[in-house]
């Protein structure tokens, strides 16, 4: 899958990001409707996907593979769930607006917003974070950046060319009447499974 950068792990050194700004991040990405969930390892991750998978009914997913995603065996889960899962870029393409769920990964947490930032290069990545309603992240609860000044130091050590996105909570909108309204470019719902484990493949 093409990225902005291979190398996320280098720029988000312990100067840069803390484990102890979770707490702010939850609260703000709360605040902005997001739904976090906090786990120990990748492992645990499996019931907190099951558990979305049930309540919503979901029946097909579409899912951009990731270190942190492979490390918990989403795909295996899914599989045993009935799940139709589609992980692979042309399948992404024909099924993503028709998906019931969309699961990626992100980069790291800003505490000052509650936002993640994607590496968004890929068109895939792209695709399962907006067409489905319900869209899933995976991100290390260690990589939590103080605020906006400091994320964007952070993608200046990668940045070359492609696309980056921020993402604070559920699609919304308000630009007919001011009246907000959910989902209506979007995902309406929007998830977040922090992990305390750190894994990275050897791929950021």
């Amino acid at each position: 899958m093409k990225k902005v950068s291979e190398n996320w792990t280098h720029a988000l050194t312990s100067g840069t990001c803390s484990a102890s700004l979770f707490p702010e991040f939850e609260t703000r990405a709360k605040n902005a409707a997001a739904e976090v969930f906090r786990v120990k390892t990748a492992a645990e991750a499996k019931e907190v996907i099951a558990n979305l998978v049930k309540y919503t009914n979901a029946r097909k997913v579409v899912a951009v593979d990731s270190p942190l995603q492979q490390a918990a065996g989403i795909n295996a889960t899914l599989t045993d769930l009935g799940v139709s899962l589609y992980t692979e870029q042309a399948d992404i393409a024909e099924h993503a607006e028709s998906a019931d769920i969309g699961i990626s990964a992100v980069e790291f947490g800003i505490a000052e917003s509650g936002s993640v930032c994607q590496d968004a290069l890929a068109f895939e990545s792209r695709l399962v974070s907006m067409l489905p309603p319900l869209h899933i992240v995976f991100m290390n609860s260690n990589r939590i950046v103080p605020g906006i000044t400091e994320a964007m130091e952070t993608i200046a050590k990668v940045y070359d060319r492609g696309y980056i996105s921020f993402i604070t909570g559920p699609s919304r909108t308000a630009d007919i009447e001011r009246v907000l309204t959910i989902g209506v470019h979007g995902p309406s719902r929007f998830v977040i499974i922090a992990v305390d484990e750190e894994v990275n493949g050897g791929k950021q």
